[in-house]
């Protein structure tokens, strides 16, 4: 496991072995160096809150949760809400949120996101490819360096809310941008898992990860928790909880569970289409949770703000 990038065994310890960033980290310096981190400062000045949204497990719906947060948050036209995503090998964002087949356009002040609304900007790599179909094959380093540009090198404006949508697991993706950010603010995390066990195993190595890189945890999102038959109203687990699902897990570990979203058919189909489940299907049980899990996270970004303004 990795020792994490401000322990004493940082770049030496046996798991850092073919780390591509086992050389920073070994020379005491897994953050940017202070000229990238003033140009990351200036860049995302005025970012106001910064989320990262992420899963140790594929294929939990974690993507899906971006999409969502980020929709609901830009439901008020007086906020300003980004979405990036940082999933290099299987960008799914473009399409989920209707952008497949844009592209990004060049501005004398940087790359310029592309808009679903007025009120909300996406940045992919997606963006970046000829067809949806090609094939990222890339090594750590080269993840790393458009994740930097990402970051640098987007006119991202004056935020409210930045969304960051990262692939599964704890790899050089998550050290990359949690180091980034480092130079600036992050909120937190949230993770988003599924009630069975071998998700939930995977769920608490991201959850030692971040402990290891000292980002806070907003809280836990069990996804695809139950499903309500729309005809005879009786719900059946299709992913049966066998160790007590993600509330126990929460419990085990000190962890705030943000809430649980039901299946929902609709959810998959309003993807495919590119539009927002919480418009399509104002009324299913699975909207009213998105909704409530989206106020507690606004709750503690607007709680860790306070805090840090305090401190400063």
């Amino acid at each position: 496991e990795c020792p994490g990038t401000g322990s004493a065994q940082a770049g030496s310890a046996a798991a850092c072995q073919g780390c591509p960033n086992q050389g920073l980290c070994a020379a005491g310096a897994a953050g940017p160096d202070p000229a990238e981190a003033a140009e990351l400062r200036a860049r995302l000045r005025a970012v106001r809150h910064t989320v990262l949204v992420l899963s140790g497990k594929g294929g939990v719906g974690k993507s899906t949760f971006s999409a969502a947060l980020a929709h609901g948050l830009a439901a008020d036209e007086h906020r300003q809400v980004a979405l990036l995503d940082i999933d290099i090998c299987g960008p799914s964002i473009p399409k989920m949120m209707g952008l497949e087949g844009e592209q990004v356009h060049q501005s004398g002040s940087g790359w310029s996101p592309v808009y679903v609304e007025e009120n909300l900007g996406v940045m992919s790599v997606g963006f970046l490819l000829s067809s949806p179909d090609d094939a990222v094959i890339w090594r750590g380093p080269k993840k790393n360096g458009l994740i930097k540009q990402f970051l640098r090198d987007v006119d991202w404006g004056e935020i409210d809310y930045l969304i960051v949508d990262t692939p599964p697991g704890t790899s050089d993706e998550h050290l990359s941008i949690v180091q980034y950010l480092s130079a600036t603010h992050i909120d937190g995390a949230v993770i988003v898992t599924t009630p069975q066990e071998i998700s939930l195993q995977d769920v608490r190595k991201e959850i030692n990860f971040c402990h290891k890189v000292k980002l806070p945890i907003i809280g836990v999102v069990e996804n695809m928790s139950g499903f309500v038959c729309p005809k005879c109203k009786k719900e059946s687990q299709i992913f049966p909880p066998t160790t007590g699902g993600a509330e126990k897990m929460c419990q085990n570990l000190n962890v705030s569970l943000l809430g649980k979203v039901p299946l929902d058919p609709q959810i998959g189909r309003s993807c495919d289409r590119g539009q927002s489940f919480l418009s399509e299907a104002p009324d299913s049980p699975a909207t009213l949770s998105y909704r409530n899990i989206i106020q507690r996270i606004q709750e503690y970004c607007e709680q860790h703000h306070s805090q840090e303004e305090k401190v400063i």
